[in-house]
């Protein structure tokens, strides 16, 4: 596997992502920004945080596959998120949860959570964009 994930000591232990990650391949696979859209474009779960954010992950998973790598080849993920606020936390994490149930895996590379005043379009409420390195 090219990607070693960790906890450093002195730093905090965070449930859900690593505070570093470790490259050795040789191939990056840089995904856009992933809304949630279906393929056809239609946007999934409209004012639901949770269900945008498991769309979401869901499609960064499908680009990822397309160029022959999963969340475990990932090194670092940005989010953004509409209006953020940290009540949104538990939304947040029950989209990861979701869509880590449906994809087997716990995404948690080292993430970045910035809140954003808007995005593409005002339906969308967050948006996921990943690095993955491979061999």
């Amino acid at each position: 596997m090219a990607i070693t994930l960790m906890n450093p000591e002195g730093l905090p232990e965070i449930d859900v992502y690593r505070q570093v990650s470790v490259a050795t391949g040789s191939k990056l696979v840089f995904v856009a920004g992933q809304v949630a859209w279906d393929a056809e474009g239609r946007t999934v779960g409209e004012g639901d945080l949770a269900a945008q954010t498991e769309r979401c992950y869901l499609n960064v998973a499908t680009a990822l596959d397309a160029a022959g790598a999963t969340f475990d080849d990932v090194a670092k993920l940005n989010v953004q998120v509409v209006d953020w606020t940290p009540d949104k936390m538990p939304l947040l994490l029950e989209g990861i949860a979701r869509a880590s149930a449906a994809l087997g895996t716990t995404p948690v590379p080292p993430a970045t959570l910035t809140g954003v005043a808007a995005l593409d379009v005002p339906e969308h409420l967050i948006e996921v964009e990943a690095i993955a390195v491979i061999d």
